[in-house]
């Protein structure tokens, strides 16, 4: 077995270390005897995404959002081939925002991919701080560091999960990120996957059951990784994970 994992312009789109989830992600099938390689893409690559397994879309400022939005809206239908086949993404900050249909901002509207159905409005004050989540696909909590000023609205999609402690979405419904098929979006950085090893395992395992129809994946000692999620936890909600 093999993955394909697809980094698009990390030059512009890699905020509080998303290069770490490529990291994370490859080490992990390593470590399970799966063969894997990252493809880094840049403004002027093609993107073959049939040959792609996931994708990171990672975080930007708004001025680098909206240079990639003007490569992204070439290669959308593409894009929204993938994702309405299956294709796996995961999209953090600034690329969870550029999913949506659009991103309103002071200085204009940045037109999103229109991958899902969602907005995201820029508010007074940005949201920065940790973040616990509770989310109906993991047993641990989700733990990560957000910085955003963009109140995302999903609509009737899925969320990623319910805030326990920090902002999520728009500081006030109570949610973080989406779900949309295999599409996980989430304003937690971090890099967010090295702390939620259970995420990271679900994006390998629903890119192996696409690929080769794989519902299994073989464990791994998660020991550093639970002490480090349940610490993060404990600090700041004082629950143990």
């Amino acid at each position: 077995m093999n993955i394909v994992i697809g980094h698009l312009y990390p030059d512009l789109l890699n905020l509080y270390g998303d290069r770490g989830n490529i990291q994370c992600l490859l080490k992990r099938c390593q470590w399970r005897g799966i063969e894997a390689e990252a493809i880094a893409y840049e403004l002027g690559d093609s993107i073959d995404f049939d040959k792609l397994d996931i994708v990171l879309l990672g975080g930007g400022s708004d001025r680098e959002q909206m240079l990639v939005c003007e490569k992204l809206r070439q290669i959308q239908p593409a894009f929204k081939r993938y994702v309405e086949e299956g294709g796996v993404v995961i999209a953090i900050c600034g690329g969870y925002q550029l999913l949506g249909n659009s991103y309103k901002t002071a200085q204009g509207t940045i037109e999103g991919l229109g991958l899902v159905d969602m907005e995201t409005e820029q508010g007074e004050d940005r949201l920065i701080g940790n973040i616990i989540l509770e989310s109906p696909l993991f047993t641990m909590p989700v733990v990560g560091f957000e910085n955003h000023g963009g109140r995302t609205c999903i609509h009737e999609n899925q969320p990623l999960g319910k805030v326990l402690y920090g902002f999520g979405n728009d500081k006030t419904s109570g949610c973080e990120g989406i779900i949309y098929k295999n599409v996980i979006g989430t304003y937690l950085h971090g890099p967010l996957l090295p702390k939620n090893p259970q995420l990271a395992d679900e994006l390998l395992l629903r890119a192996l059951k696409k690929k080769y129809g794989t519902d299994r994946l073989s464990p791994l000692d998660d020991a550093w990784e639970e002490e480090a999620n349940a610490y993060i936890v404990q600090r700041f909600i004082g629950k143990k994970a």
